[in-house]
């Protein structure tokens, strides 16, 4: 699980370690390709997940759309034939986290929708993030569903391409969002629960490793090819 890939904000910052600086990003993805493991989307892992396949394989995601990912990380991924999702945030395309600005996180500029086509283009995934980033339990349920509907629909006719990848904004979720999820017509969402993806997990609920700017590159192995990150899963 990543957010931003480009310059970390200065010490103090709020939330500073979402950002990981793409020399980091780069090291990590090329140790993954040396030692034999492909990146995937959640569209191209979910035949791993569900035991059809086996391989070395790690599944990459990106929370909310950033910029920066289109810059920094795009070409890095397709430079090694790799694959990603991310999640936009269908209202704001080429606006800003404006989401984060109650919590004093900087402003950091989304991609727009020809950018997000790129991505797209380029053989990237687009899951969804909802249309507004609000935390889905706090909603009514009709409200709720909505927004996890209508942002796939929305999504879909802008980029021209399937959406079927959720992600749950601030990992706010339940019983019950997981179901407006699967109704809404995806096949899989993620959490932001710690833990490695077993092939007995709901595919609604899965958890994922967390990359911040300090995961310096022992310990990004070491969460992709070792059980440490299902040390603290919760179940």
């Amino acid at each position: 699980m990543y957010h931003q890939i480009g310059q970390p904000a200065p010490k103090g910052a709020p939330y500073r370690g979402l950002t990981v600086h793409p020399r980091d990003f780069r090291r990590q993805m090329t140790w993954l390709r040396r030692l034999g493991y492909t990146g995937l989307s959640m569209r191209d892992l979910l035949p791993y997940v569900r035991g059809e396949r086996q391989g070395k394989v790690v599944g990459i995601t990106f929370d909310d759309g950033y910029r920066n990912v289109h810059d920094n990380a795009l070409p890095v991924l397709a430079g090694l034939g790799f694959t990603a999702t991310n999640y936009f945030v269908a209202h704001q395309l080429d606006g800003t986290n404006i989401w984060d600005r109650e919590k004093g996180i900087a402003s950091s500029d989304l991609m727009s929708l020809e950018e997000m086509r790129e991505w797209a283009a380029a053989g990237m995934e687009v899951g969804s993030h909802t249309l507004d980033h609000p935390f889905l339990p706090k909603l009514s349920p009709d409200i709720a569903a909505f927004q996890i509907k209508q942002s796939r629909l929305e999504l879909e006719e802008l980029a021209q391409v399937e959406v079927t990848a959720f992600c749950y904004p601030y990992g706010g979720e339940s019983p019950q969002i997981r179901d407006m999820v699967r109704a809404a017509g995806y096949t899989n969402a993620t959490t932001t629960e710690r833990g490695l993806a077993r092939i007995d997990d709901d595919l609604f609920g899965l958890p994922r490793a967390t990359v911040a700017r300090s995961t310096n590159i022992l310990r990004f192995l070491q969460k992709c090819m070792t059980r440490l990150e299902d040390r603290r899963r919760k179940a």
